[in-house]
């Protein structure tokens, strides 16, 4: 019997992706939709892709303290939020639980620590995890039972149905290292995104080089046989490093906002094809009413699970300075496209119609 899945969605991440990945949509009364669109798009699409037992969308609600004691600059100099996406936050937030996924964060906890604390909970509870990010920090968690959700072209390649797991091998291949060293590799070459200062002239080849070849940081900063060129270099940096190693450590053990057990995926159609329709989706607001009906919820009532206390922990951090500084990056084993159900419940997304990758404007409405 296959374990439950649970996938956890970094948000403002794929916030940002569908804000720039569509432009120049709005709704009849000039208020932008093109992120609520395309974050609901993206998100559908990987309830399809995934047929996840389990489903949550983890928010930035801030800086952790010990990461700007560590380096006041940590992230400093990224941009503010576009007022236009901006002003769509708030409605997407609202509209995750409607799509029958928890949405949740922790005050002054950044994403990829709430993330990894919950990946290792789902771990001892013997539950397949699957993280849609592009965070390189979250890949030192992978490992068997936790992958990374990817749709890069260059990560799936042709014919595995537009997505792949990323494993051990795929992270090992593009980084050099095993999941487990990634940390310590980037406590060498620093982060670019994060404002985090590197080791100078030491790029990605070379920290993991060094680290394959002395077996860990730690071994590498105790060594007494390194290399001249390699100590002159450790030495001249020494204090950034462990200070970058600390930056670079996910918290595993934070409180957790919602039990992972109450996270099961049951959309609320009824008052999702009321938000899509207010936000005038046409074409995806006939395909929410048509995957409805496939499953007997009709366009008037929600008869999908016993849906609880689903306004517990499911929220979002809303509009704040914190969470208005990121940065718009691009960013997964096997395609589980045909897996069976799980023993928690038979997964809704079994019910979800094909999700167009590339809508036009005509789709739109």
């Amino acid at each position: 019997m296959p374990r439950p899945r649970l996938l956890l969605v970094d948000g403002h991440y794929y916030l940002y992706r569908s804000f720039f990945a569509i432009r120049g949509l709005t709704n009849s009364r000039g208020e932008p939709t093109n992120a609520i669109y395309g974050f609901v798009k993206a998100l559908r699409r990987m309830l399809a892709d995934l047929k996840p037992d389990l489903a949550a969308v983890i928010w930035d609600a801030g800086l952790p303290e010990r990461r700007t004691q560590l380096q006041p600059q940590y992230k400093q100099h990224r941009d503010e939020m576009p007022d236009d996406l901006d002003i769509q936050q708030e409605p997407i937030q609202e509209i995750v639980p409607l799509l029958g996924v928890a949405s949740l964060f922790l005050e002054n906890t950044e994403a990829d620590d709430l993330i990894a604390s919950y990946v290792i909970e789902a771990r001892k509870q013997e539950i397949e995890c699957v993280v849609a990010t592009n965070d390189k920090d979250i890949l030192q968690l992978v490992r068997e039972g936790v992958s990374i959700y990817s749709t890069a072209k260059a990560d799936v390649g042709e014919g595995n149905g537009g997505f792949k797991l990323l494993g051990v091998p795929e992270v090992k291949m593009k980084w050099g290292v095993e999941p487990e060293l990634i940390a310590d590799v980037l406590a060498l070459t620093g982060d670019s995104a994060d404002n985090i200062p590197g080791v100078p002239g030491v790029g990605g080849k070379t920290a993991a080089k060094w680290i394959n070849q002395y077996g860990s940081l730690d071994h590498l900063l105790k060594s007494d046989d390194l290399d001249p060129k390699v100590r002159e270099k450790v030495e001249a940096s020494r204090e950034l490093i462990v200070a970058n190693r600390q930056m670079v450590a996910l918290d595993l053990d934070l409180p957790l906002p919602m039990p992972i057990p109450e996270m099961r995926v049951a959309p609320r159609y009824a008052e999702l094809i009321e938000s899509l329709r207010r936000c005038e989706f046409r074409s995806l607001t006939a395909e929410v009413e048509r995957e409805a009906a496939s499953v007997g919820a009709g366009a008037g009532r929600w008869e999908i699970g016993d849906g609880g206390d689903t306004g517990r922990g499911v929220e979002g951090p809303g509009t704040r300075d914190e969470s208005k500084k990121q940065n718009a990056g691009e960013r997964g084993v096997e395609n589980p496209s045909e897996r069976e159900g799980s023993p928690l419940t038979e997964s809704l997304s079994d019910h979800l119609l094909p999700v167009s990758q590339t809508p036009t404007q005509g789709e739109l409405f």
